[in-house]
C-alpha cells in the first residue's frame, strides 16, 4: 500500500453535514490550488424532533433520513470514496445505538459517515467560517446554532484557541421549553433563567481570551439577520437591541404556529424560536452587543479540512504529536516501531485489502502506543488506550479516535475479546488485520535496541500471515522468538495464524518444516 493517493486537477470533493436540524451537502472541485463549489443540496431533515428520550429514532423520522442519504448518495456516485467526508454530529451522538444507525445510513450514502464530538464539530465551523473571511488574522469569536447543539469558538487565523459545544440548538431548546407552541413571558423567563447557567463553565476563559469581533454561522442566525434587516437592520448583521425587540414580538404572536414574519422560511418557522432564544443566551452571558454573519458552515470547513490531509496540513498528525510530548513519549521506539509496522503494512496491505484509512490509523497508533507508561508499567496498554479514547484530539473522528484507541490496547499481551467491541463489523476484519502487523512490529523491538532489522518479507495466505527471516536470525535472537512463539496463540484470538519461515539451508532443506513445529 502507498501513502494517501495525491489529488488531481479538476477532481470532485464532497462534504456532507447530517445536522441536528438540516442535511447539507456541498460538492466541489479542486482547481488551481483551490475549491470551487459546484453544486450543493439541503434537506431540512430536523432529526433531532425525531430523538425520543430513550436514544431512538421514530421510525417516521429513521425512514425520512435514510431517504434523504439515499437522495445524496446518487449525487456522490462516481466520486472516490476518499474524496468523500460524511459527518454526524448531535443528535446522533445522543442516539442509544449510534453503530445501528451508521450501518444503515451508511448503505443509504454510500459512504463512511464520521461521529464528531461537540469541539471537533466547533473546530470545522471555525475552519469553514475562517476561509471566508477576507482577513481571518484577527481574533473572533464564532458562534453557529445549530439544531441539537450551539458550538462556540475562539479562533485567530486559520487555528482555535477556545472550543466548546453547548446543549442548546433551535431544535432541542423549542423542544425543552415552548414544545406545546405556546410563547409566553413566563415562558421567556424560564429561558432567561435557565440557559445562561450553561455558559457559567466557558465564561471566564472566553473572556480572558478576547476578541475583535463577533461571527454567525448557520441558517439561524442568517433567518434571524434576514428578518431584523426587514425591519430596518443593518444588512447581515445582528444587534443586540434588534434581537431583543424581535424576541417581543414573538411573544406578542404567543403561537409558534401562527409566527409570519420576513425572511423565514415555513421549514424553518418550527424551531426558530428556539434557534433565537440559544443566540439571546450567547448575547446575554458573553456580553455582545452586534454579530456579523458568514455563508460558510462546517460542510466548508470539512472540505477545508480534507484538502489540509492532502496537503500535509492534516491536523490529526498535530493531534498525535502534541499528544506523544505531553505524555513523554519515547520518541525513538515508537519510531522504530512505526518505521517497521509501514514497511509490514506496504508488503501485504493490497493483499489483504487494506486501505489507506488503515495505514493512516497504524501510523498514528505507533506514535503513541507508549503514551500509558507515563501512568505505570504494568498494564500501560491499557492505560494508554483509555488515554486515547478520553483526550481531545482535533481533527478526529469518533471512530478513527476508537480505532486508535482499540490498536494501542491490543498491541501486547492477550487480546480481549471485548476489544473491539464499538467497531463497525465494517471496519472489523480490516482492524483485525492491522493490530496483527502493529504486534508483530511490536515484538520485534522489544529490546528497543538501534541494531537494525533483517530483511522480511511477508506473504498472506486467506487468514495466515507468513514471515521469512534470514537463516540464523531467530537462533541468534532467542528471546524475540519466544516471543514469536508466544505470539502465535494472542492472534489466534483474532482468528489468525502465524507462520515464520527461515532462507532455505540447501545443507538443511528441512529447516522450514522445524520451525513451524517449534511455533
Amino acid at each position: 500500500m502507498t501513502e494517501r493517493s495525491e489529488l488531481r486537477d479538476d477532481e470532485p470533493l464532497a462534504a456532507v453535514d447530517l445536522g441536528s436540524n438540516s442535511f447539507h451537502m456541498i460538492v466541489a472541485r479542486f482547481t488551481d490550488g483551490g475549491l470551487q463549489v459546484i453544486d450543493r443540496l439541503r434537506d431540512p431533515v430536523r432529526m433531532a424532533a425525531g430523538l425520543t428520550p430513550d436514544g431512538q429514532l421514530t421510525p417516521e423520522m429513521r425512514e425520512r433520513t435514510l431517504t434523504c442519504l439515499s437522495r445524496f448518495g446518487q449525487r456522490l456516485r462516481g466520486i472516490k470514496r476518499s474524496r468523500i467526508r460524511a459527518v454526524a454530529t448531535n443528535t446522533v451522538r445522543q442516539l442509544r445505538s449510534p453503530r445501528a444507525f451508521l450501518l444503515t445510513a451508511e448503505t443509504a450514502l454510500g459512504a463512511p459517515i464520521e461521529v464528531v464530538s461537540g469541539r471537533e464539530e466547533a473546530r470545522l465551523i471555525y475552519l469553514g467560517v475562517a476561509h471566508g473571511l477576507n482577513d481571518p488574522r484577527q481574533r473572533q469569536l464564532v458562534i453557529d446554532v445549530g439544531g441539537g447543539s450551539t458550538e462556540l469558538i475562539v479562533g485567530q487565523g486559520f487555528e482555535t484557541l477556545e472550543t466548546e459545544s453547548l446543549q442548546m440548538g433551535c431544535v432541542a431548546t423549542t423542544k425543552r421549553f415552548f414544545a406545546d407552541g405556546r410563547i409566553t413571558r413566563k415562558r421567556w423567563q424560564d429561558v432567561q433563567l435557565q440557559l445562561p447557567i450553561e455558559f457559567a463553565p466557558i465564561v471566564t476563559a472566553y473572556k480572558a481570551r478576547g476578541w475583535k469581533r463577533v461571527i454567525g454561522s448557520s441558517g439561524t442566525i442568517k433567518a434571524i439577520s434576514s428578518i431584523l434587516h426587514a425591519f430596518g437592520g443593518r444588512e447581515r448583521e445582528i444587534e443586540r437591541a434588534g434581537l431583543i425587540d424581535l424576541i417581543d414580538r414573538l411573544i406578542e404572536i404567543g403561537m409558534i404556529s401562527k409566527v409570519r414574519l420576513p425572511g423565514l422560511s415555513e421549514d424553518r418557522r418550527p424551531v426558530f424560536l428556539g434557534g433565537v432564544a440559544a443566540l439571546w443566551a450567547c448575547f446575554e452571558a458573553l456580553d455582545l452587543e452586534t454579530l456579523r454573519v458568514s455563508d460558510y458552515a462546517m460542510r466548508e470547513g470539512l472540505l477545508y479540512d480534507t484538502l489540509g490531509r492532502f496537503h500535509q496540513q492534516d491536523p490529526r498528525v498535530r493531534s498525535i504529536r502534541a499528544l506523544a510530548k505531553r505524555y513523554s513519549v519515547d520518541q525513538s521506539q515508537a519510531l522504530r516501531v512505526q518505521h517497521t509496522a509501514l514497511k509490514l503494512f506496504d508488503q501485504i496491505g493490497d493483499a489483504w485489502r487494506l486501505s489507506e484509512e488503515a495505514r493512516e490509523t497504524l501510523l498514528y497508533a505507533t506514535l503513541v502506543h507508549e503514551v500509558g507508561l507515563a501512568i505505570s508499567h504494568t498494564q500501560h496498554h491499557k492505560h494508554g488506550a483509555y488515554i486515547i479514547e478520553n483526550s481531545d484530539l482535533p481533527g478526529f473522528s469518533k471512530q478513527e479516535q476508537e480505532a486508535v484507541a482499540v490498536l494501542v490496547r491490543g498491541h501486547r499481551r492477550g487480546i480481549p475479546e471485548n476489544n473491539f467491541a464499538e467497531i463497525s463489523p465494517r471496519e472489523l476484519d480490516s482492524l483485525k488485520r492491522t493490530l496483527a502487523l502493529f504486534r508483530l512490529a511490536a515484538v520485534l523491538h522489544r529490546s528497543r535496541s538501534e541494531e537494525p532489522l533483517p530483511a522480511l518479507s511477508l506473504e498472506v495466505a486467506g487468514r495466515e500471515l507468513r514471515v521469512s527471516f534470514p537463516r540464523g536470525w531467530l537462533t541468534q535472537h532467542p528471546l524475540t522468538w519466544a516471543d514469536l512463539r508466544q505470539e502465535k496463540g494472542f492472534l489466534e484470538a483474532i482468528d489468525i495464524r502465524l507462520r515464520l519461515r527461515v532462507e532455505r539451508d540447501r545443507a538443511n532443506p528441512l529447516a522450514t518444516e522445524l520451525i513451524d513445529r517449534a511455533l
